[in-house]
């Protein structure tokens, strides 16, 4: 059985912010990752993933992005980050070592992999938030004749030029997903079922997160509020496009729901000038035929089914169910934060977006690891 005072799970870009900020601290940790080399979720993304997010407030702890990237750095460009910081860093994880059980023995974690068994301390949870992709479930889909996807399958618009595509969904990826098709001489049409709250990416120039950044030291609330004049001067009322207004603001959204907002970077202005159309929720499909609800229907090629993931840390993690309840807020008010030297990192979207909550929450999880070793030594 091999020990270490930290286990890591998982090397992407949570994994790396751990590793580099446990350095920091010198604390002794290992790191696990089941493929063959870092960020391999970003590897497998479409080619027109663009972050979107400004790389101001996106890069990892102890490095910056490179001035040559743009303001929103790419897929292939991410790669190349994620890639330098593992160099910067010295890192080198455990490839092709997947993790099948960890569960608490006495005053340690047991990791069971497929390779071998470790014993630690503490145990980074850093496999994100977003683990495998949900399973497709469309009644009468047997009987469609065309391509249906996940959209953790999709990989460009080329593959789908000239036919029309359902694009079943309306967060992030679905949206630019749409766009990609559109760009690349498809038809797209997204089928939508729920409410949603669309904010900028930019305004008047600047990166929207830094507006964000400021609102969110307020209550969700009062920052809807004095926010909800701005989205409607910007986008105006989307339920004449066929969307649907969540009844409360981003904030609340997140608050309460624990997803995150349309960041647009495009999708409604195509919207508008017809490029890409709206359906209302997927009913059934009858052959190449899609019933929507609202007993519309319409002939299709493709389907991409762009619904999300689901977050099955709890399959490999043998602790309370009620642990997870924590991962729906920020570190600083999780209930069990380090309980027992287990910890999660960028498992939290927040209004100033994901990498910068994975940044926070190295720093932060580092940073208590070194203070409970110090006061036991």
């Amino acid at each position: 059985m091999k020990q270490t005072h930290t286990l890591i799970v998982g090397a992407s870009f949570s994994g790396l912010a751990s590793a580099a900020c446990l350095q920091k601290k010198g604390v002794d940790y290992l790191l696990l990752e089941k493929s063959l080399a870092v960020v391999t979720p970003w590897r497998n993304h479409y080619e027109r993933l663009h972050l979107h997010t400004n790389k101001g407030l996106s890069h990892l702890p102890y490095k910056k992005f490179d001035r040559s990237f743009p303001r929103y750095p790419g897929r292939v460009q991410m790669i190349e980050y994620a890639e330098e910081y593992q160099k910067q860093f010295g890192i080198q994880p455990l490839f092709n070592t997947e993790v099948k059980s960890i569960r608490r023995e006495g005053k340690h974690w047991i990791t069971t992999t497929n390779n071998e068994t470790f014993q630690s301390e503490c145990i980074i949870m850093a496999t994100g938030p977003y683990g495998k992709p949900r399973t497709v479930q469309f009644k009468g889909m047997e009987t469609f004749r065309g391509k249906i996807i996940h959209s953790y399958d999709y990989k460009r618009g080329s593959d789908f030029k000239g036919q029309k595509v359902l694009v079943v969904g309306f967060g992030n990826s679905a949206c630019e997903i749409a766009i990609d098709l559109y760009e690349q001489g498809a038809v797209p049409v997204m089928s939508v079922r729920s409410p949603t709250n669309v904010f900028p990416r930019e305004f008047l120039g600047i990166p929207i997160l830094y507006i964000a950044l400021i609102m969110s030291r307020l209550s969700p609330r009062l920052a809807d509020a004095l926010n909800d004049p701005l989205m409607r001067m910007l986008f105006g009322d989307i339920t004449k496009i066929g969307l649907k207004r969540m009844p409360y603001g981003i904030f609340q959204q997140i608050k309460k729901d624990g997803t995150i907002p349309l960041l647009d970077i495009g999708t409604i202005k195509h919207i508008r000038q017809g490029h890409i159309k709206i359906q209302n929720d997927l009913d059934r499909i009858e052959g190449n035929i899609i019933h929507f609800l609202n007993e519309r229907k319409d002939d299709f090629d493709a389907i991409v089914a762009a619904i999300g993931y689901d977050r099955n840390y709890a399959e490999i993690l043998e602790v309370d169910c009620s642990r997870f309840d924590d991962l729906k807020q920020r570190t600083d008010d999780q209930k069990y934060f380090g309980k027992d030297g287990l910890y999660f990192c960028g498992y939290w979207v927040g209004p100033t977006g994901l990498l910068r909550e994975i940044s926070l929450d190295a720093k932060k999880i580092a940073k208590d690891i070194a203070s409970k070793r110090q006061r036991f030594e």
